[in-house]
């Protein structure tokens, strides 16, 4: 009797581990949302275009390959397996290249893209056109 009531108890506390880290993640991802979302907004007035539009999913994603390319129809590149993985990577080193950054940054984009679009957005870089080629 002594062991199921530990047990119970047992399980009662996993379960409230497990919903205090859940909590704690979905913040989280919730504030680097938002972060996210406004250091977009003010990347797109940099580029010249209003800020609103990052807030529209597909159009934004076509305003972004406006900016990055010049053609916002290359955005549609993202739809076709396998080839969706290097035009992402493409994409996020064309983006640091459009904002005045080089290579390595693009690297880093990749990986820290939170961090990497708060330093574009809120940084000394400024908007120098779209990249003269694709992949």
């Amino acid at each position: 009797m002594e062991n199921e009531l530990l047990m119970e108890q047992g399980g009662e506390a996993a379960i409230a581990i497990f919903a205090g880290f859940y909590l704690i993640v979905m913040v989280i991802s919730l504030i680097l949302s938002v972060v996210t979302l406004i250091a977009t907004w003010k990347l797109f007035t940099k580029a010249g275009h209003e800020g609103w539009k990052c807030l529209i999913p597909i159009y934004s994603a076509y305003i972004l390959y406006e900016i990055i390319y010049g053609q916002g129809w290359k955005f549609l590149l993202c739809f076709v397996p396998i080839l969706n993985y290097a035009v992402a990577f493409m994409t996020y080193i064309r983006m640091a290249q459009v904002y005045g950054k080089g290579i390595g940054f693009g690297i880093l984009n990749l990986f820290f893209y939170p961090i990497t679009m708060c330093i574009l957005a809120f940084g000394d870089s400024y908007y120098e056109g779209p990249c003269d080629s694709f992949l």
